[in-house]
């Protein structure tokens, strides 16, 4: 099994470190399509996955999700969280055994998620039908450091329950796609937000996994490209065996067409400052 860069005690450590009052900010990858973001001692979850929920669950089936890289943190030891976003609601981006424990160490932790899907989260995780942040595509919303804008997402179809985000604060802009297909004019949508950095799926699409697809390396790194976005980052690989995907076409594309990237290792921090 893969080791994360950076785990347990070692990862937090390397958090409360980079926790500084200056004009650029960090992230760390988490895994799948989740990230840890740190600005002016704030700090924002992408569509966290910190369990083994879904190893459990499809273990005696067949379509088994077997981890591939270790768990970087325990959710409940990040008790140091402003606010967390879910982009759809498959376990990977809404997951239980992640969002309870955080919950419990942050009760003032707010979640961003579709307008569409406020009933099942709320469902999900026991709490009020109104307590998730609810957007649809086009809105935007702030919670305290950090400005949401919806964007869709083709998770085989757009719909809205599917979204993507555009965060927004200080000086910055982040595009976490959520899981998503190309779709049309989809560049033309992202280009006038001026990215500085894309998560974008990697994984690609395959009927046979019996799972909804996404982005391949290749279409990532043109995307990022179309957009304008000044660096791209890959996620959803790497974690389960069944749905991954080799980040080499990935990296392959993006030199050739001119596209900046950084690959992570999961548990890695990577800041702005190498922007500049």
């Amino acid at each position: 099994m893969i080791r994360p860069a950076l785990q347990d005690e070692a990862f937090l450590a390397d958090v409360r470190s980079a926790n500084r009052d200056d004009d650029h900010f960090r992230l760390w990858w988490l895994g799948q399509s989740g990230f840890l973001v740190q600005w002016q001692r704030r700090h924002l979850l992408l569509d966290p996955y910190l369990s083994d929920s879904l190893t459990k669950k499809y273990a005696a089936t067949d379509k088994p999700h077997i981890r591939m890289t270790e768990r970087v943190v325990d959710p409940a030891r990040l008790d140091f969280i402003d606010v967390a976003t879910s982009s759809h609601n498959h376990t990977d981006h809404l997951d239980g055994e992640t969002l309870g424990p955080l919950l419990k160490a942050n009760p003032r932790l707010m979640i961003v998620a579709p307008e569409a899907n406020r009933e099942f989260i709320a469902a999900r995780l026991g709490a009020d039908r109104t307590f998730p942040v609810g957007l649809r595509d086009g809105e935007s919303v702030t919670v305290g450091s950090f400005r949401f804008s919806a964007v869709p997402a083709k998770h085989e179809e757009v719909s809205p329950e599917c979204l993507g985000y555009v965060v927004e604060f200080g000086p910055w802009r982040i595009y976490h796609s959520g899981d998503t297909l190309l779709y049309e004019r989809m560049a033309d949508r992202l280009r006038p937000f001026a990215i500085d950095v894309a998560l974008l799926p990697i994984n690609g699409r395959a009927p046979e996994r019996r799972v909804a697809g996404n982005l391949s390396g290749a279409e990532a790194a043109s995307l990022a490209k179309l957009m304008g976005a000044r660096m791209v980052i890959p996620c959803h690989y790497e974690m389960f065996e069944f749905n991954t995907a080799d980040p080499a076409e990935f990296i392959r594309t993006a030199e050739s067409i001119g596209q900046p990237y950084r690959v992570l290792q999961c548990g890695e921090r990577w800041e702005s400052r190498s922007l500049v």
